[in-house]
């Protein structure tokens, strides 16, 4: 099954959460999954969104948004930590690949913001690497609680903003496109139980979906 890539920011994302509103009703199509589009896609890749997400084993993108081969451009860290190699990547998939959309990805249960909330409660931060992950989350959990945001869902609505703003800040080739029009970047917050994502932030595109109960 082959699609047409839309060519606006709202186009892809309506796309996208279609697919994730298939998964949800457990009727997923599994589109460009076939011999076909892997000998269509073999010469060249025009993925119709970019998807910065947690690394989370239960977060595999193409499944719980329905896609398939060459659709999405995926890059995945521990609690969707934003270094120069991921910013990197996303702007590859922006201005090489012309992609109208890039979402940040969270998810409900994540070890790297309880980590980071742990962190702040009794000192105590994990050792070797994984110590920066955390580091890089607590800003996030420090911003919610100065805002009056003490729940674990609301810690994570601000983790995934605050890593929304984070691109924009840091990647001027994101912050031009979407001033253009040309990008939208959305956070999506996902939820483990139901398969369902929510919309918390949005930048270059209207873009609205009902609140998750």
């Amino acid at each position: 099954m082959t699609e047409i890539q839309p060519p606006t920011p709202r186009d892809a994302f309506e796309l996208l959460m279609a697919g994730n509103q298939r998964f949800v009703s457990g009727s997923s199509e599994h589109p460009n999954q076939d011999a076909a589009r892997r000998a269509e896609t073999a010469p060249s890749q025009r993925p119709f969104a970019v998807l910065f997400g947690c690394s989370d084993s239960r977060l595999a993108a193409e499944i719980v948004f329905d896609r398939g081969l060459g659709d999405l451009f995926v890059v995945r860290t521990a609690g969707h930590v934003a270094g120069t190699e991921v910013l990197g990547s996303i702007e590859f998939g922006v201005s090489v690949l012309d992609a109208p959309l890039v979402v940040v990805l969270g998810h409900d249960s994540c070890g790297a913001v309880a980590a980071a909330c742990s962190a702040l409660e009794d000192g105590q931060t994990p050792g070797g690497f994984v110590r920066d992950v955390v580091e890089r989350v607590t800003p996030s959990v420090l911003a919610a609680r100065a805002a009056g945001r003490e729940t674990a869902e609301e810690i994570l609505a601000e983790h995934i903003e605050q890593t929304v703003d984070l691109l924009l800040e840091r990647s001027r080739v994101l912050a031009e496109r979407v001033a253009a029009g040309r990008l939208g970047v959305v956070g999506l917050s996902y939820r483990l139980a139901d398969g369902s994502a929510r919309l918390v932030a949005s930048r270059g595109l209207e873009a609205t979906l009902p609140t998750a109960s």
